[in-house]
């Protein structure tokens, strides 16, 4: 199969891909055309029908399509002008191929996540931590096997409960680093801090926004889940309470990057740098996989808002 990771500019495709969207547009000159989002286990990729004919069959957005097309670069990244379109049947294509996966075992991910809950002495943290990712066995698996993003970094499955991982190893140095730093509150919030993606977006093939990611997103949400749970344990400290939603309200730093409030404890501070760091990297790295191996220079990201390239080998 040749995987949407691989095409490069100038490629002629006979493939099947999932059509995760599809819409149909005007040129600048009135003449309709369609605007495809095809996705396999390596990404997206934009697909563009500019003469609709008899080549182009019926279909429909999560459906598998089979296509031929010739591959180009427009505004840097790969498209697919595509001149023919079927429906795929049942048995040519493999589902798996078509959902992207964590490349880390996830049962070594769950046991890691143990073990950070084992680490948390604090009664109270250790009891929410236990409530969400041990007791509660259906939102521990939606935890585990949801993405952590649309569009940006570990946007696969898998990629919340890998996302989180990172950002607590980077908490847990902190402390080692800062030992002013309360371990307790810091490695419960870095656990706890995305939580809300899990009704911020839905499961895969669509990967999309809910209407209750869209009203409110993540932070919100995640922040009444830890709130809803507090609730139900017994003694809870409104002191610590109060500083754990914090952490989780303003992870992202700034108003102007969602954040409804800025970072005004130490613990808060650290898990934003912490989230900061691991989304930006994973955001590097996936740009470097997604290039040829061979170019220096991967162009402008919008991300850096810089124009990045690769580090040479030494």
């Amino acid at each position: 199969m040749k995987f949407l990771s691989d095409i490069r500019e100038g490629d002629n495709i006979r493939e099947i891909y999932l059509c995760k969207e599809v819409r149909t547009l005007q040129s600048k000159v009135g003449k309709s055309y369609l605007a495809l989002t095809l996705q396999d286990k390596t990404g997206t990729a934009d697909g563009k029908v500019w003469d609709i004919n008899a080549a182009i069959e019926e279909f429909e957005a999560m459906q598998f399509i089979s296509v031929e097309a010739k591959v180009v670069i427009f505004q840097d990244k790969p498209q697919l002008n595509i001149t023919r379109i079927r429906k795929a049947g049942e048995g040519e294509y493999d589902p798996v191929d078509y959902v992207p996966c964590s490349k880390y075992d996830p049962e070594e991910m769950k046991q890691e996540l143990r073990k950070f809950i084992e680490s948390v002495k604090e009664p109270h943290c250790r009891a929410l931590l236990e409530d969400l990712f041990i007791t509660d066995k259906e939102f521990s698996k939606a935890f585990c096997t949801h993405s952590a993003a649309k569009s940006m970094h570990h946007g696969f499955v898998g990629g919340l409960l890998e996302h989180t991982l990172s950002v607590t190893r980077v908490c847990h140095c902190f402390c080692k680093c800062y030992p002013m730093l309360k371990r307790d509150l810091l490695i419960t919030a870095a656990l706890c801090h995305d939580i809300g993606k899990i009704e911020e977006l839905t499961d895969f093939p669509m990967n999309e926004y809910t209407d209750e990611g869209n009203l409110l997103g993540h932070i919100i949400i995640g922040t009444q889940i830890v709130s809803e749970r507090i609730a139900k344990i017994e003694g809870f400290p409104p002191a610590l309470a109060a500083e754990l939603k914090h952490c989780i309200v303003s992870h992202h730093g700034k108003y102007e990057y969602g954040s409804p409030k800025i970072p005004a404890i130490m613990e808060a501070m650290a898990l934003h740098f912490a989230d900061n760091l691991d989304a930006k990297l994973e955001t590097f790295k996936e740009a470097i996989e997604a290039s040829d191996g061979k170019t220096m220079w991967l162009g402008f990201n919008r991300s850096f808002d810089s124009n990045i390239r690769r580090t040479t080998d030494l």
